[in-house]
């Protein structure tokens, strides 16, 4: 029996504008498969409705995964007034109607509830475990699904288009797990009109937004024409707004072999608190993430983008 082929080391992220009817899943594969390289992962999952932005981490990038899906979000949604349906999309089946339809000024008064901290209960057709299964698994079996509200984050929510009495486009900006199927749905509630989510677009996670976004087909040519460095992102991107403490090459050694190493107070600066992750880098390289504890920086993860191809920092 032949040997898969081992894919080639890459480090970075590439943030692909997924088209609607992909699964998130379905562009990480494409994505490995395009590069070649030897692992992938995603920056949080976007709905097969849903457009925009997918971050993509590549090679050590995987281990910053975390720090992407805990970012900010930012959406562009359509919302459809009159009909509430079993996925709170367009792609779900229609289970209630209703001929009233909101004015500006009652969706605007509406809005204020829906920002700040709230308690969000996620669709029923959602990832969110129940009993080990995921919540849809059982929704497409026919089994009854309620899942309890939890605290979400929304910082931002806006009317901006009003193309006609059914429908209303809003942006917002949210954090880890809002659902903009829920907002819709309990919004739709809220006015007494039913709702559900009819187009969906993501503007931004975190640092990665629609300005470096690619589709899959440029990918594709970009790898042909050898140019796939135009577009990979340092690893470290992903780690925007953690401290960062720059050391010396026998430091860096150190932590990378999984050892601490001391750090004089002063050279920390003023938002390393005690107990702080740090971003450690040497030469404008990403060494490792690390706990500091008074003055000692011990390693929590290492990257090793030494003997692969990895995006430079950008000056």
């Amino acid at each position: 029996m032949s040997r898969r082929a081992k894919g080639r080391p890459l480090h970075g992220w590439l943030v692909i504008d997924k088209a609607r009817g992909d699964t998130s899943t379905e562009v990480v594969n494409r994505v490995k498969k395009i590069t070649r390289a030897d692992k992938a992962g995603h920056g949080g999952t976007l709905d097969p409705l849903a457009t925009g932005v997918l971050p993509v981490a590549l090679g050590e990038a995987t281990k910053t995964v975390q720090f992407v899906m805990d970012a900010p979000k930012r959406y562009l949604f359509t919302v459809r007034f009159g009909e509430a349906r079993d996925t709170d999309d367009a792609e779900g089946r229609v289970v209630a109607t209703s001929e009233r339809r909101p004015a500006d000024a009652e969706i605007e008064a509406a809005l204020a509830r829906f920002r700040g901290e709230i308690l969000q209960r996620p669709p029923t057709f959602a990832a969110v475990k129940v009993k080990g299964e995921r919540a849809y698994d059982l929704a497409r079996r026919g089994e009854p699904v309620r899942l309890e509200p939890r605290p979400v984050r929304i910082d931002e929510l806006r009317l901006v288009a009003r193309p006609d009495a059914d429908h209303a486009t809003f942006e917002m900006v949210c954090g880890k797990g809002a659902y903009v199927r829920a907002l819709a749905r309990d919004l739709g509630e809220a006015l007494g009109c039913l709702a559900h989510v009819a187009e969906l677009r993501r503007l931004a996670v975190g640092p990665f937004d629609l300005e470096r976004a690619i589709t899959l087909e440029t990918l594709e040519r970009l790898v042909e024409e050898d140019s796939l460095p135009q577009v990979l992102i340092p690893v470290a991107t992903a780690l925007a707004g953690i401290p960062t403490l720059a050391v010396t090459e026998p430091q860096a050694e150190r932590l990378r072999s999984g050892q601490s190493i001391r750090i004089a107070p002063r050279l920390l600066g003023e938002h390393a608190v005690d107990g702080a992750t740090l971003k450690v880098l040497h030469a404008g390289e990403l060494v490792a993430l690390a706990r500091l504890a008074g003055a000692e920086v011990s390693p929590v993860r290492v990257f090793n983008l030494k003997g692969g191809s990895a995006a430079r920092p950008q000056e």
